[in-house]
């Protein structure tokens, strides 16, 4: 974006995060704009890169991915081939819901969703260690999760 996001901006991006659906009139009522130019700025937002893309925020135990997983991944070697190949493989992997290329001791961070225990038991075995170039992986199971939101502060 060329410009600083103004007071405006911050507060439709704001309202978008936390009401993605919110019709264009009920937007410009809470930020004290006319309909026209909420919806000019939204539309330069997009535009701009600012709001990527909409989206709905499925309540994962109710669709049967109730169980999260997060896995450190070590490679075999960090060159651009091995690399490539197992990001290319996790790209195509729906059940891994985020992957990190990390600094530190292990190589990637991964979280990924299954049913239950066994379910990314058989999904490790299956798929995620037949990747070639996937040297060790450590699991981490959350016992409890505390905060999970999607909204950037403002």
């Amino acid at each position: 974006m060329d410009r600083e996001l103004d007071r405006t901006d911050r507060s439709i991006l704001r309202v978008l995060q936390s009401q993605g659906r919110i019709p264009n009139n009920e937007l410009a009522d809470l930020v004290g704009l006319s309909p026209s130019a909420c919806l000019r700025r939204v539309r330069a937002l997009e535009d701009a890169g600012v709001i990527e893309r909409y989206v709905a925020l499925l309540n994962p135990a109710r669709i049967g991915k109730g169980f999260t997983a997060y896995a450190r991944v070590w490679l075999t070697s960090q060159d651009v081939e091995t690399v490539d190949h197992f990001t290319a493989q996790v790209r195509d992997l729906p059940e891994i819901v985020e992957c990190h290329l990390m600094a530190g001791e292990s190589d990637f961070l991964l979280r990924i969703v299954a049913a239950d225990l066994d379910a990314y038991r058989q999904f490790q075995i299956d798929h995620l260690t037949r990747i070639k170039g996937v040297q060790n992986v450590k699991t981490e199971i959350p016992m409890q999760r505390i905060k999970l939101t999607s909204e950037l502060p403002l």
